[in-house]
């Protein structure tokens, strides 16, 4: 063969390359593991905003890409089986910090994409957020102190007398106790004397709502993690019962019944979470991939609750308010 016409070719099938691989992924169906604490129907709203992310990039669910969902139903120790169910996936997306550990320990080599971790780089999730390193990359919650100093704001707005407040916290979560520190330093700041209260799970709960009670509570804030997060209707019931309003971060726990939330749109997390997917699926590896902090967020009040309490809201809250439960 002549020289010229063997770079001809050579040159012909090396820019096929690119066609024949771009092709050959057209064709495939990629498998995503989801693995999460809560149940099917406390995840149903993130499922949506994360497929919605997955349509908007060009994704079909069932068509080029599958998701085997894995629900704890609550129940913590079913996690390290439930991460083993998915060793055969591309991609694990989690969606809570305990998830993501889980996870970890199950594979250093199937990417992670977490949808909504606290504190990743001190809890050992990643190494830093500009560079995971590992297999693990995403999402996190964190917005600082000054958030939870914002929310006690908001509670003394509707409150003016506000003088005592309870703080519930799970100790388990090991990001609570810098939280807690901050939270103390917020009541101090506004001159609001406090009361941490610990629940570790639904079993603690009426105990702890008795101390605060006991306490001559006005109100109660809960740092929330995934574990209080799962029981939000239980104490939304508890809260109104014993007449302590309750505040905290997302708006699932004022959809659950809690007088009202301010902080991450978590559907807006799950969403961007269906990037970091696509990313990875196109060749970008976890370790390269900064971790990214929230970027909406949003006031939620529960008019339905005040009026079981006996609360007026003021009206120039509510017209602050991203949305109005009534």
């Amino acid at each position: 063969m002549r020289r010229r016409t063997f770079i001809t070719l050579l040159g012909g099938a090396a820019a096929s390359w690119p066609l024949a691989v771009r092709a050959q992924q057209a064709g495939r169906v990629y498998r995503i593991g989801w693995l999460t604490i809560a149940s099917r129907e406390q995840q149903l709203h993130l499922i949506k905003a994360f497929e919605e992310g997955l349509r908007s990039l060009g994704y079909r669910v069932g068509e080029n890409v599958v998701i085997e969902y894995r629900f704890a139903n609550g129940e913590m120790q079913r996690l390290p089986a439930l991460a083993s169910d998915l060793l055969g996936v591309d991609i694990i997306v989690t969606t809570a910090n305990p998830t993501t550990v889980a996870a970890m320990k199950a594979t250093t080599t199937i990417p992670i994409v977490m949808t909504s971790s606290v504190d990743p780089v001190s809890t050992g999730l990643v190494a830093s957020l500009a560079r995971p390193g590992g297999n693990v990359t995403g999402l996190t919650l964190d917005t600082g102190g000054e958030m939870l100093g914002k929310r006690l704001e908001l509670l003394k707005e509707i409150l003016p007398n506000l003088s005592r407040v309870g703080i519930l916290w799970n100790p388990d979560f090991a990001p609570n106790r810098d939280r807690l520190k901050s939270m103390r330093d917020a009541t101090q700041a506004l001159g609001i004397s406090h009361v941490a209260v610990e629940a570790r799970g639904l079993d603690t709960l009426e105990q702890a709502f008795a101390t605060m009670v006991k306490e001559h509570m006005q109100a109660v804030v809960v740092l929330g993690d995934a574990v209080l997060f799962n029981y939000r209707g239980q104490i939304g019931v508890m809260a109104i019962r014993n007449r302590l309003p309750a505040i905290t971060t997302l708006r699932e726990y004022a959809e659950a019944g809690w007088l009202l939330t301010y902080g991450v749109d978590l559907r807006d997390l799950f969403r961007r979470g269906a990037t970091f997917v696509d990313k990875i699926l196109k060749g970008a590896k976890p370790a390269d991939l900064p971790v990214e902090q929230p970027t909406k967020f949003e006031l939620v009040v529960n008019l339905k609750t005040a009026k079981a309490l006996g609360i007026t809201i003021p009206p120039t809250l509510l017209t602050r308010a991203d949305e109005v439960i009534e």
